[in-house]
């Protein structure tokens, strides 16, 4: 969130690409007309991206988010014409699967675009082949078809919103090398160039691959790897004479070679991901200039590498035959961005007040970026949830440049993967790991990979338990994919004994000083204005009521408390808006934790230590800095399981100390060590939320049903004049707890969700409730009463499900307070 400085804002974008023109045109639709957008190449086509970009528009996406933006781009550039023509051609979409694994990907596929509002259906081989006839339909088992998908004319769209722009204002300078950014009492403002100096009070980075090079000017990281791209063109192919249209028919994606087509009148474009990973470096691309100097035709166009394109090119000739009258005319290697997470990266630096990142973002989804960041600029917060594309996301360990390298290039193989919800990366692994780490490998831990962490998600030393299970459901093949019937032993093992369970990824802050409550007290939704050693469960909000995130304030003393986040957003922000008496530090790496839950914690607990851990002497939601055995603990009675337990934490040189101390004694009790996997089952049969899964800030906390959190009687806390109103508590949507009716049946999440045959919502956390004998889906609906019934569509088949109340398990609190 960013304060504006003047009534009519200067504003300077780097870039005349399709996402500085989308935002010049954005801008200025909202009134900031003083606007500047400086380009080191020759307009319209400067040579960046852009320019060589092949147009392809498939707006399904496994992210909300990038449909969402995509969804605005279609929409904007079929508005926009340049001299009759139009800045997009809707010739829909058609994804080839040539596999069973693939065919099952696209009705995956086909769920998110129900789930997020887009077209599309499953069709056979001959319906492919009637789309596209030039496909050899003996290699095709189906397709996922998309009407509304198309090219977009990426120069002619730039160009289109370049003229809007300026007549509203804006002016577009090319020739203009940026050479360094001015700035002042950690504020933009100006940016100096090869021609002159341009004040600014926001400098927006839309550069592309470019982007490195300016952040490093402003003395901000931008953790983006550029990578080049092949893309060819045939000769003239008989079959294709005469064409007047540009194309007719749909762009193609041929996956499982890492392939995509499309028309150029009479000619192919092929564009592959299938060759080896070709990084650049952003500080050796040449100048426009010098690029045309040395033979090339923009400084993003690389010489085509024909030793990589040969094995693509048998692959395009199987399943195109009539490329097999044909040659490639020409060919390049096209420079684009990548980030560590495939995401693009948007925002404005905390460490300089005023410039904005608008970078790694791809043609389709320029527009919709550029609205977003037009509206966080002008009003503070987008309309869609920003949260996966945030430049505050990444660790400081995710930003180093041969961390960003090797995850970009990664993200650049996996383009056409197919890729598991908990698909983990490969490398670089291990990064973070707890103190407990040697521990859990010799217990057998399944790791998984988040924020840079190794989390075990179960054990297989608990393989004995699975025995006593009895019976589990058959899980199909996709489910079946980092999962264990362990899982069902260590949830079982919680509910009726005690298990340890590594809660050290969970961010913790530290905030200290004699302003911390005040400051505290502003930032979020509940009272914590309460003795030492309380905890509260509140909510960060943003100015519209929005849930930023969710957080746990346990006050330590009078002016320490120690806070439980989510992301280091959530840091990022408490940073921008902390006054001057207040201190905050992340701690996180420098401790530890332990989850001790189950009915016999306290037993396991108790005898350690010399303070009172009963019900009476240690109540829910208290804190107390104790001992364990020989090791200093803050100690907090929470349970994000349902149980009752601690979580336990003390510094990263004692964390295996601690851990040893509890597994000896707990060995008389039957203590297991239990993993994410049951955690996150536990979780959802108590209705606990996962802040990001389950709410953004697109929902309000009376939707998310948390409205517990909010105490509106509390003065000048952030978001509280957005939720005044009886229209704030009766919300006409939902978080809704479904169960899903068939014992055997599993979801995993962003499948969408039918109410009378209609879609209507969208899952967001599910995991098989062990306890409940059914799968606990989540979803956002309509509000629905219990008992109404619904139906999930998982790969196509629509699965009976039932609205319930809840919390599913033990709703009375039970089992925690005793």
């Amino acid at each position: 969130m960013s304060s504006t400085p003047a009534l009519r804002p200067r504003v300077v974008v780097i870039g005349a690409g399709i996402v500085g023109c989308s935002l010049a045109d954005e801008l200025t639709a909202r009134g900031w007309t003083d606007v500047t957008v400086l380009e080191q190449g020759p307009l319209p086509a400067p040579g960046g991206s852009t320019s060589h970009a092949p147009g392809l528009v498939f707006q399904t996406s496994p992210s909300r988010t990038l449909a969402a933006f995509a969804r605005y781009t279609v929409e904007k550039f079929s508005s926009l014409q340049v001299d009759g023509v139009s800045c997009f051609d809707r010739v829909g979409g058609l994804e080839l699967a040539t596999t069973p694994e693939r065919l099952a990907e696209l009705h995956r596929r086909a769920g998110y675009a129900t789930a997020w509002g887009i077209r599309g259906e499953i069709v056979g081989a001959d319906r492919c082949t009637e789309l596209w006839p030039l496909i050899d339909r003996s290699v095709v088992l189906g397709g996922f078809h998309t009407p509304d998908d198309g090219l977009a004319r990426a120069v002619l769209a730039a160009r289109a919103q370049l003229d809007r722009a300026t007549g509203r204002g804006a002016r577009f300078l090319d020739r203009h090398t940026v050479t360094g950014i001015e700035q002042a009492e950690g504020r933009v403002t100006g940016v100096v160039t090869d021609r002159g100096t341009f004040p600014a009070d926001h400098v927006v980075s839309a550069a592309g691959f470019w982007g490195p090079v300016i952040g490093r000017m402003a003395g901000v990281d931008v953790p983006l790897q550029p990578l080049a791209h092949q893309y060819a063109r045939t000769r003239p192919l008989p079959d294709l004479a005469g064409a007047e249209a540009e194309a007719s028919m749909p762009i193609l994606r041929f996956q499982d070679r890492d392939l995509y087509f499309r028309e150029h009148h009479d000619r192919i474009g092929i564009g592959s991901y299938a060759h080896r990973p070709l990084p650049v470096d952003p500080f050796t691309v040449l100048p426009y200039d010098a690029a045309r100097a040395r033979g090339m035709e923009m400084p993003s166009s690389y010489p085509f590498t024909e030793e990589d394109w040969a094995p693509s090119w048998e692959d395009c000739r199987r399943l195109l035959p009539a490329l097999r009258a044909t040659e490639i005319e020409e060919g390049f290697n096209g420079v684009f961005s990548f980030t560590p997470d495939g995401m693009p990266v948007l925002g404005e630096s905390r460490q300089l007040r005023g410039f904005w990142l608008a970078e790694a973002v791809w043609v389709t989804h320029s527009a919709g970026v550029a609205k977003a960041v037009a509206e966080w600029m002008v009003d503070g917060r987008a309309s869609v949830d920003l949260h996966e594309c945030d430049l505050t996301r990444f660790e400081d360990a995710q930003r180093s440049p041969a961390y960003v390298r090797e995850r970009g290039s990664q993200q650049f193989v996996e383009v056409y993967d197919v890729l598991h919800p908990l698909q983990p990366m490969e490398h670089p692994r291990p990064l973070r790991v707890s103190p407990f780490h040697a521990r859990q490998e010799r217990l057998g831990a399944y790791f998984l990979e988040g924020g840079g962490w190794e989390r075990p998600h179960w054990y297989e030393a608990n393989a004995p338990l699975v025995d006593s299970l009895g019976p589990l459901p058959e899980r199909d093949a996709w489910s079946a994919r980092h999962w264990s019937p362990v899982v069902a032993a260590e949830a079982r093992a919680t509910r009726e004994r005690v298990a340890l369970y590594d809660m050290t990824p969970l961010r913790r802050l530290e905030v200290t000083g004699a302003g911390a409550l005040s400051f505290l007290q502003r930032m979020t939704s509940n009272n914590l204005r309460k003795k030492p050693g309380a905890v509260t469960y509140t909510l960060l909000l943003d100015e519209a009521g929005g849930v930023r995130s969710d957080l746990t304030v346990a006050r330590l003393a009078p002016e320490r408390f120690q806070v439980g986040a989510n992301s280091p957003a959530d840091l990022d922000r408490f940073l921008r808006y902390a006054p001057r008496d207040v201190h905050i530090r992340d701690i996180t790496s420098g401790t530890c934790c332990i989850g001790v839950w189950g009915p016999l914690a306290r037993d396991l607990v108790q005898p350690l230590t010399r303070d009172d851990f009963s019900h009476e002497g240690f109540g829910y939601f208290r804190a107390k800095e104790t001992y364990i055995g020989h090791v200093p603990v803050t100690a907090m009675r929470l349970s994000y399981v349902g149980e009752l337990g601690w979580e336990l934490y003390t510094t990263a040189d004692l964390g295996l100390r601690l851990w040893d101390t509890l597994w000896e004694a707990g060995r008389a009790h039957g203590v297991i060590a239990a993993g994410r996997s049951a955690f996150n089952s536990l979780r959802l049969e108590k209705g606990y939320r996962s802040w990001g899964t389950d709410m953004t800030d697109e929902h309000d906390p009376y939707e998310a049903g948390l409205g517990f959190a909010v105490r509106m009687d509390k003065d000048g806390f952030v978001g509280r004049d957005a939720l005044r109103g009886p229209a704030a508590r009766t919300p006409a949507r939902r978080l809704t707890a479904l169960l899903l009716d068939d014992p055997a049946a599993v979801v995993l999440g962003k499948e969408p969700v039918h109410v009378d045959g209609t879609p209507a919502g969208h899952v967001t956390s599910a995991a098989y409730g062990y306890t409940l004998g059914r799968c606990v889906a989540y979803a956002w609906l309509p509000a629905l009463p219990a008992g109404t019934g619904v139906h999930v569509d998982y790969f196509g088949e629509k699965i009976p499900a039932t609205v319930c109340d809840e919390p599913l398990f033990d709703p009375e609190m039970n089992r925690i307070r005793r």
